[in-house]
């Protein structure tokens, strides 16, 4: 009853991610959803810049906290093992419920492309980073990188084991193509509104901030071989002489890194 408890858990939190992740999308982008980062009775300019920057904050305090080895450490004392990585994507989602309710719109107009042609192109970047996050997931194991995996095994009665990471596709040539991927849908805006700026400015800082984290946790728990991956592959931008043509097919690295985001 247990194992089956645990599954479901882990099933639940992973299916949330699924709707929150398609919210994301239609919040950032206002398509679909019933309210969007623009949408809504605009309040103060301060109110809302204010009430929207505790709002991103709260997202990279919890994915910064919880994705640290320590705190795993501890907290798999409390709660079993095969769920710790279901509860973090269950505070994600929660988190991320939190922002699409409480979003104060700051509705002015940063940018606005009136050509049909560049506006166009810039949807077609904005999909395109949306592609790149959900691909780079399957790349380091979609499953296992949203719990599914570890409460399968548990069902299974199956001992869990890492998959080492492949350097392969996006990671050939970036070491962090999920954030990437984000990065390109959150700035690619036909119409940039105030609101929308300062949601992709306080990503974008947080993303930054969050890769120097998680690198120094990889290059603590792997050492050399991924202090050798991160010097020859760029972090976000692909540059000519790095990256695809010194990483040749597939190599097994480390443990896939885990996004903060």
């Amino acid at each position: 009853m247990k194992r089956i408890a645990v599954f479901a858990y882990g099933t639940v939190a992973y299916l949330m991610f699924l709707g929150a992740f398609l919210y994301l999308i239609g919040f950032v982008g206002g398509i679909v959803v019933p309210k969007s980062i623009d949408s809504g009775s605009a309040p103060g300019l301060l109110e809302a810049l204010l009430v929207n920057l505790v709002l991103v904050s709260l997202f990279g305090l919890q994915h910064s906290i919880m994705a640290r080895p320590g705190f795993k450490a501890a907290w798999t004392k409390i709660i079993p093992e095969p769920i710790e990585r279901s509860t973090f994507v269950l505070a994600t989602n929660l988190i991320l419920l939190l922002m699409f309710w409480q979003w104060r719109p700051m509705p002015g107009v940063v940018w606005e492309v009136e050509s049909s042609a560049a506006s166009f192109v810039l949807w077609a970047v904005f999909w395109s980073g949306w592609a790149i996050v959900l691909l780079s997931t399957f790349i380091i194991d979609h499953f296992d990188l949203f719990g599914m995996r570890q409460v399968f095994f548990h069902a299974r009665d199956m001992r869990y084991f890492q998959l080492p990471f492949q350097v392969s596709a996006f990671y050939r040539y970036v070491r962090h193509p999920l954030l990437l991927g984000f990065m390109i849908a959150f700035w690619a805006a036909p119409t940039m509104t105030v609101g929308r700026l300062v949601f992709a400015g306080a990503m974008t800082t947080y993303m930054l901030v969050a890769i120097h984290f998680e690198e120094r946790d990889l290059v603590d728990a792997y050492g050399k071989s991924y202090e050798d991956y991160r010097e020859r592959v760029p972090m976000l931008v692909p540059m000519p002489g790095k990256g695809h043509d010194r990483v040749t097919g597939s190599e097994d690295l480390a443990e896939p890194a885990r996004s903060s985001v």
